[in-house]
C-alpha cells in the first residue's frame, strides 16, 4: 500500500464549461480510519453529469462540494484497514466518496458490494451503480410504459438513455433514440434494438422526429432538457409522461436558460412531467438488480462500459460527458479487483 496519496480537490466553482482550473491533482499523506470507520483503496470511480452539478453553488439535491474540499465521486473501492466489525479488510465496497486513491469510509456513505454473481466487480459498478436502476426507475416508476406506445429517449447512446431504451423495448414499446453521431445511431438501432434513431447534429430534430414518430410520442425520457425537450413537447399525445432523468445540455450555460417554449403544451395535453433522483429509490435497489441482471443474463439487454485508466485521467475525462464524446457508461480504473 502506498504511503502517498492522490487527490482531486475542488478549486473553484466552474463557470461555463469546466477549465483545467476547476480541479486540482495533488499528493497527500493517508487518511487514518477512527473509530467505526475503515480506509479504502479506491478501484473504479463513476464519471457522471452530476459531477458538474456537485461543483456548483446552486440549489441542489446535495450540499454542493466545498471549495478546496476533495471532490465528491461514485466510487468502489476495497478496504485496506478497518475499525468496523462489518468491513473486513478485503472487502469490495461502493458508494459515494472522493477522488481520491485512499478515502475513509463510513456505512452511511459506502456499502458493501457483496457477491457479483457472473459479472465482474467493474461491470457490476458500472452498470448497477448509477444508471442501470436510473434507467429502471425512471422508465418504469415515473414514465409507466404501456405496450404499444411510442418512447423517445435523449442521450441514447449515453449509460442511462441506452439501458432505458432497451427496458422500453422489453415492454413492447415503439422506441426511438435521439444522439449525436452517425456511429452512435448504429449502435442503439442495429445492436440494442431501437427502432429508428436521431442524430442531432446532422438532421433536422422536428422533421426526423416527426418521421419517426408518425403517431407522437406517448413517453419521453428527457437526458438533456434545453431545445430536444421543446421538439419532444410540441408532439407528445394526450395524457403523455415526460421522464425528467438529466439537463446535460445546460449543466454548462452561463446564463440563465429559458424554459421551454412549447410549455402550453403541458397544459394542452394534460402532461404529466416528473422529475427524480436515483438517491430516493437506494432501498429499492434489490429490485432494480434482479431485474436487469436477469434481463442482461437473457441477452434483452446489452450494456457498453467506456473505462480510462488513471485517476490523473479523471477531469479530462469528465469533459466528454458535455460533449458527446462517450458511448455507454464512463469508468475511471484506478486497479482492478
Amino acid at each position: 500500500m502506498s504511503e502517498v496519496n492522490r487527490v482531486w480537490r475542488l478549486r473553484k466553482r466552474p463557470a461555463g464549461e469546466i477549465s483545467d482550473d476547476v480541479l486540482s491533482f495533488e499528493e497527500e499523506s493517508l487518511p487514518e480510519p477512527g473509530e467505526g470507520e475503515f480506509l479504502f483503496r479506491l478501484n473504479y470511480l463513476s464519471l457522471d453529469p452530476t459531477n458538474r452539478i456537485w461543483m456548483s453553488d446552486v440549489a441542489q439535491y446535495m450540499p454542493p462540494v466545498a471549495l478546496h474540499a476533495h471532490m465528491r465521486g461514485v466510487v468502489c473501492g476495497t478496504v485496506v484497514r478497518s475499525h468496523h466489525p462489518d468491513f473486513a479488510e478485503g472487502a469490495i465496497v461502493s458508494g459515494v466518496g472522493v477522488w481520491a486513491d485512499y478515502q475513509i469510509g463510513t456505512p452511511q456513505a459506502v456499502s458493501l458490494m457483496g457477491d457479483t454473481g457472473p459479472f465482474p466487480v467493474v461491470d457490476n459498478f458500472s452498470t448497477f451503480a448509477i444508471v442501470g436502476p436510473t434507467a429502471y426507475f425512471g422508465l418504469l416508476d415515473i414514465g409507466k410504459p404501456k405496450a404499444g406506445e411510442t418512447v423517445v429517449v435523449s442521450a441514447a447512446a449515453g449509460g442511462v438513455g441506452s439501458i432505458a431504451g432497451q427496458i422500453a423495448k422489453i415492454k413492447g414499446c415503439r422506441v426511438v433514440g435521439i444522439t449525436g453521431s452517425d456511429e452512435k445511431c448504429a449502435w442503439v438501432r442495429d445492436e440494442l434494438g431501437f427502432d429508428a434513431a436521431i442524430n442531432y447534429r446532422t438532421e433536422d430534430v422536428p422533421s426526423a422526429l416527426a418521421a419517426a414518430c408518425p403517431a407522437g410520442i406517448d413517453l419521453y425520457f428527457d437526458n438533456v432538457g434545453g431545445e430536444i425537450l421543446d421538439v419532444c413537447l410540441k408532439r407528445m399525445n394526450l395524457y403523455g409522461r415526460i421522464v425528467s432523468c438529466g439537463l446535460i445540455s445546460q449543466l454548462n450555460a452561463t446564463e440563465p436558460v429559458p424554459g421551454p417554449y412549447n410549455y402550453p403544451m403541458i397544459v394542452m395535453q394534460r402532461l404529466r412531467v416528473e422529475g427524480f433522483i436515483i438517491l430516493d429509490f437506494l432501498h429499492r435497489y434489490p429490485e432494480a438488480i434482479a431485474a436487469l441482471g436477469q434481463w442482461i443474463a437473457e441477452g434483452k439487454i446489452q450494456v457498453r462500459t467506456q473505462i480510462v485508466d488513471g485517476l490523473e485521467n479523471a477531469l479530462q475525462s469528465l469533459k466528454k460527458l458535455y460533449t458527446g464524446a462517450n458511448t455507454g457508461k464512463l469508468i475511471i480504473r484506478v486497479e482492478d479487483v
